[in-house]
């Protein structure tokens, strides 16, 4: 008798705990000054009868990157129509809200929220909320700026998350139809990883450390092979391998360099250093 009273407070006390996060997201996204992908929004609501007129409204204002408005009519549904079906989708609403203005730590965590308590909502049996999570993390990467170092040679760890989450993304939910996106959107994450591992073995290969060369080119061949940087990395690798008196492995990536990108502009140099190590 008292271990179901415990799990029912239990229950009760994450459920109160659960509502009460949403009152303070609410209040987070009421008060910002403007949009990280959008506009300031004037944040005037007029609130009327049901759910689901105020939920369109709120949706609306989405649409028109009114994150402040939004916010407003989703936290209204949520007070005032709590076992509404426009209740639970206002939460995940509210975790959009919260990306299109740019707070996408915060977006993250609530787009996790709303996978954890409604596990079987078509929203996330579509994959939408996890395609979220990760399309969050590509926007936090690290831009480019012409003052600044490339983002290439920047700490990758929200690079590296993205590219979790996307991977999580298309094994879970093969038909979803945001695989296109999704998809893409790893194409560039993987790129981006590639180019920093490539960026290291090159500070390695210069600094005559032909060990570490070889260790993160091989991770990039395991990990980021087709994406760009195969044939610049045999080559390489090759090199590092001989340079630490391995004439054998040296041998095996230039062939591979060779066989399988005979058009690339360091095939005929393979060749060449082939042609010696037969000799």
């Amino acid at each position: 008798m008292e271990r179901r009273l415990l799990i029912s407070m239990s229950s009760k006390f994450q459920m109160s705990v659960h509502a009460a996060r949403w009152v303070v997201v609410a209040s987070a996204v009421t008060i910002m000054a403007c949009g990280g992908d959008g506009k300031a929004g004037t944040g005037a609501v007029k609130y009327s009868v049901s759910a689901q007129q105020n939920y369109e409204k709120g949706r609306k204002e989405l649409k028109e990157k009114d994150w402040i408005a939004a916010a407003k009519y989703f936290s209204f549904i949520k007070a005032r129509f709590p076992y509404s079906k426009y209740a639970v989708l206002s939460e995940l609403r509210m975790a959009d809200a919260e990306f299109g203005a740019g707070h996408y730590l915060q977006a993250i965590d609530s787009y996790k929220l709303f996978i954890k308590f409604h596990p079987t909502h078509e929203m996330v049996a579509n994959g939408y909320a996890t395609f979220r999570i990760g399309e969050s993390y590509v926007k936090m990467l690290p831009s480019d700026f012409w003052l600044l170092p490339p983002s290439y040679e920047k700490d990758q760890s929200a690079t590296a998350d993205a590219e979790r989450e996307l991977k999580l993304f298309v094994k879970k939910y093969p038909k979803s139809p945001y695989m296109a996106k999704a998809r893409e959107m790893l194409k560039k994450v993987s790129f981006r990883l590639a180019k920093h591992e490539w960026y290291v073995a090159n500070f390695y290969w210069e600094r005559n450390k032909p060990r570490g060369t070889q260790i993160r080119l091989r991770r990039l061949l395991d990990r980021y092979s087709g994406v760009g940087y195969d044939g610049d990395a045999l080559w390489l690798l090759g090199k590092a391998y001989l340079r630490t008196g391995l004439r054998d492995r040296a041998r095996i990536e230039w062939q591979k360099l060779v066989d399988n990108h005979p058009d690339h502009d360091r095939a005929g140099d393979a060749r060449q250093e082939l042609a010696k190590l037969s000799r």
